[in-house]
């Protein structure tokens, strides 16, 4: 896929402006977004990708469109998992309903940012060592085992990580929130608000995800541009969808198996590839593996796909029976 310098310069416009379009709207009127408004922006947001991709499968055929939409959609699910610790941080900080979608947007930029910054490193690696995806895909694996075996943890065992603590420690903290504002004046002194800590808590937060999410990425595809645009509109929209879904994050408690079987199986699609494309003198004489098998990118969006759903469905399942338990047991 050849993408010029012209189609990338006019994408980072398109998308800033977008993004610059959010920021005008929270910064005009702090509020906490209805279920219709985070729906219609949503929407939009999905419809966008969708439009994105049928211009990719026009200009660059169905190939390329289909790297976009499994990168998306995977992206899209790592990032809906993201959201469960965003919800954490905003209960255990306290933050009020009405300024959680600046902090959202922070965060959300934050993640760009970062993301931006693991994808040309990646992309740099694996132009010149393709070992890099037993790197990747082991990486992959372990935390597919991680998420089995934390998938039936309490939520509410998030830790602060030592930047976390250690800023609590050294600043000046204010007891208070002061709007959405990251310093105020008390009694003549400028200490900083816990809006500070929250944001901290959120950037770290972003740093761990993005080394998840960008191996994964790039399980699906080495396409450089594919990458970058997949992680933005996976991003896109996730400020609404964490308003829209509300309580609904609370069931979904299957999402972390699900999204450990992604994982882990894009883990072994990577180990796969490279043994492919072996070059390493201790592995098979340092001979490509003949035998590994290619998994082509529709049997890749299927499995994703089906597996994401299947998790979804049996959540609410599980949470509805659960619930309705729960009101015989009281009404008994």
């Amino acid at each position: 896929m050849d993408v010029s310098g012209m189609v990338w310069a006019g994408t980072l416009v398109a998308l800033t402006a977008i993004l610059i379009i959010d920021l005008l709207i929270i910064g005009r009127r702090p509020h906490e977004p209805s279920v219709r408004e985070s729906s219609l922006w949503v929407g939009f947001y999905v419809a966008l990708a969708l439009v994105f991709g049928a211009g990719i499968w026009l200009l660059s055929g169905p190939s390329a469109a289909g790297q976009f939409y499994t990168g998306w959609l995977t992206e899209y699910s790592l990032s809906v998992d993201n959201l469960f610790v965003f919800v954490i941080i905003m209960a255990r900080f306290g933050v009020p309903r009405a300024y959680q979608q600046k902090v959202l947007l922070i965060g959300i930029v934050l993640a760009l940012l970062m993301r931006g910054g693991f994808i040309a490193a990646g992309a740099a690696l694996i132009s010149q060592f393709s070992w890099v995806f037993y790197i990747f895909g082991a990486f992959l694996i372990y935390t597919a085992i991680n998420l089995v075996r934390q998938g039936d943890s309490d939520e509410d065992d998030f830790s602060e990580n030592l930047l976390i603590r250690w800023s609590r420690r050294a600043l000046p903290i204010s007891r208070d929130y002061d709007g959405a504002k990251l310093t105020t004046y008390e009694h003549g002194r400028r200490l900083f608000t816990p809006m500070l800590v929250v944001m901290i808590a959120i950037g770290t937060t972003d740093l761990i995800f993005a080394l998840d999410s960008i191996p994964a990425i790039f399980g699906i595809t080495q396409e450089a541009y594919l990458v970058f645009t997949a992680n933005v509109f996976a991003l896109m929209g996730l400020r609404q969808l964490y308003f829209l879904l509300g309580g609904l994050l609370d069931r979904l408690i299957y999402l972390s198996y699900g999204l450990a079987v992604v994982l882990g199986f894009i883990g072994v699609k990577l180990v796969l590839e490279a043994l492919a494309d072996n070059s390493l003198p201790f592995v098979n004489g340092g001979e490509h593996v003949g035998w590994a098998p290619h998994i082509p990118i529709w049997l890749s969006l299927t499995v994703i796909l089906g597996t994401l759903t299947l998790a979804t469905v049996a959540s609410l399942v599980k949470s509805s029976r659960d619930r309705r338990r729960n009101l015989v047991q009281i009404r008994g």
